[in-house]
C-alpha cells in the first residue's frame, strides 16, 4: 500500500494560494482597465471640448463664455491628472499582483514537483514488492516441480 505524501497539506494550501492570487490578479487587472477607461474618456473628451472651445473662439465669445470655458478646461486638466495618478497606482498594484501570482505559480510548481516525484517512487516500490513476491512465488512453484521430479525417480 502507498503511503500518502506528507506534504498534501502544504501542496493545498499552495494551491489554495495560488487560486486565491490568480482571482486577485484578475481584479486589479479589472480595477487598471477601469482606470485606463476613465483616463481615455477624460482625454478624449477633452479634445472634443478643446475642438468646441476653439469654433466658439472663431465664431466669437464673449469674456463670460471665454471664462467658463477656460475654468471647465482647467477642471478637465486636474481630474485628468488625477486620473493618471490614479491609473499608475492601478499599474503599480498590478505589477505587485503579477509578482505574487508568479511567486505562487512557482511555489505550487515546486509542490507539484515534490508529489510528482512522491507518486514516482511509490510507483517503483511497488513495482519492486509485486516483483518480490513474484520471484518467490516462482521459486515455491520450482521447488515444488523439482521435489515432485525427484519423488518419480
Amino acid at each position: 500500500m502507498p503511503k500518502p505524501f506528507s506534504l498534501q497539506p502544504l501542496v493545498s494550501l499552495a494551491q489554495q494560494q495560488c487560486d486565491a492570487t490568480t482571482k486577485k490578479f484578475g481584479l486589479l487587472n479589472q480595477q487598471q482597465q477601469a482606470a485606463q477607461t476613465k483616463l481615455d474618456t477624460l482625454l478624449q473628451y477633452r479634445k472634443d471640448y478643446q475642438i468646441r472651445f476653439q469654433d466658439a473662439m472663431q465664431n466669437g465669445l464673449n469674456q463670460i463664455e471665454l471664462r467658463n470655458f477656460q475654468d471647465f478646461i482647467l477642471r478637465l486638466d486636474e481630474a485628468i491628472a488625477q486620473q493618471r495618478k490614479s491609473n499608475d497606482h492601478a499599474l503599480s498594484l498590478l505589477q505587485i499582483g503579477r509578482t505574487e501570482l508568479l511567486a505562487a505559480q512557482r511555489k505550487m510548481k515546486s509542490f507539484d514537483t515534490l508529489a510528482q516525484r512522491h507518486v514516482e517512487n511509490e510507483k517503483k516500490l511497488a513495482a519492486k514488492a509485486e516483483q518480490r513476491q513474484q520471484d518467490e512465488h516462482s521459486g515455491r512453484i520450482s521447488a515444488i516441480k523439482s521435489e515432485a521430479a525427484e519423488n518419480e525417480n
